[in-house]
């Protein structure tokens, strides 16, 4: 890899994050690599070595003197590759362009901007023309039970509860299903769903405080994996659903309606749309962050938003 900040400044800064056991992500990575070379595009990459890596990388390739940095991954890896860019940018300084070619399992911001992992030639040709705008950055603060205060930044969403669950869960069968994914998932969609376990919260948004008992509360800046399908974001603005724990009719009713956007349209489902929450009890629920879920138990939760904080590559 190139090291010459002033060169690196006009190179592409490329994090390759392949998914383990998939010879697709990897035939779709060799494409990538051929239309990057046909369009005579300056870049270097580096790949990824698991969960972790991604941010060390962003951070080393921020440090370089990348200005644009593109992640080749899913929502999880352009989450850490975010964090990895504020934590090297020195404050004060512009953060690097960030972009993506999605090759992940859900690609949940890549779809928003209407890019596909099946045509990354599209998403390349896309990219050349140059076109950015500034996004919204999540921010958000965790308190262990053991009192260690956490700090993470995200664009697409935070879950508490059942959808974080399912993430944790789906993660840990990765090493047992050695790459059987579709297998993986659905067994974990199943146990989850027929169990549906729902724990009292309280927060507060803006003014009102709440205290009910929930299955999965999404704070979205994003499309929130559906569960917040009209958030938008580069609005300064957090979207927030909460479900109470539905019968299971009704919970295979919502996944329907999750992967149709039409997620809000179930009953027992609660909206807002605010700057700012404030979570002080969450009980045993797990959290996640874009797409990653919190290995410690968590207590209070807070989440803002800093309205259009990064440059963005879009179509």
């Amino acid at each position: 890899m190139n090291s010459n900040p002033p060169h690196n400044a006009d190179r592409w800064g490329i994090i390759y994050c392949p998914t383990e056991g998939s010879w697709r992500t990897l035939r779709r990575w060799r494409r990538i690599l051929a239309h990057l070379d046909l369009r005579g595009v300056p870049y270097d990459f580096v790949q990824s070595e698991g969960q972790g890596s991604v941010e060390r990388l962003a951070a080393m390739l921020t440090q370089n003197g990348y200005r644009t940095l593109l992640v080749v991954g899913g929502d999880a890896a352009l989450g850490d590759a975010l964090n990895g860019i504020i934590s090297a940018t020195p404050a004060g300084s512009d953060y690097p362009t960030l972009g993506i070619i999605p090759n992940g399992v859900i690609n949940d911001f890549a779809r928003y901007w209407d890019f596909h992992p099946a045509h990354p030639e599209a998403t390349i040709d896309a990219l050349l023309c140059g076109r950015t705008r500034r996004v919204d950055v999540g921010e958000v603060r965790l308190t262990t039970i053991g009192g260690e205060v956490l700090h993470r930044r995200f664009l697409n969403c935070v879950n508490v509860g059942l959808a974080a669950s399912m993430i944790k869960l789906r993660r840990r069968n990765h090493t047992f299903w050695h790459g059987l994914r579709l297998l993986r998932e659905l067994s974990s969609a199943f146990m989850l769903l027929l169990y549906r376990p729902s724990t009292r919260m309280h927060f507060t948004i803006g003014a009102e405080h709440y205290d009910r008992r929930i299955t999965t509360l999404c704070i979205g800046s994003c499309h929130g994996f559906g569960q917040t399908p009209s958030a938008v974001p580069y609005n300064g603005q957090l979207d927030i659903s909460a479900v109470k724990r539905p019968t299971l009719l009704h919970a295979l009713t919502a996944l329907s309606l999750l992967f149709k956007r039409r997620f809000l349209s179930q009953k027992g489902i609660s909206v807002w749309r605010t700057p700012t929450i404030e979570m002080s009890q969450i009980g045993r629920a797990t959290v996640s962050v874009d797409g990653h879920a919190i290995h410690h138990r968590i207590t209070r939760l807070t989440a803002t938003i800093r309205r259009e904080a990064i440059r963005f590559m879009i179509p």
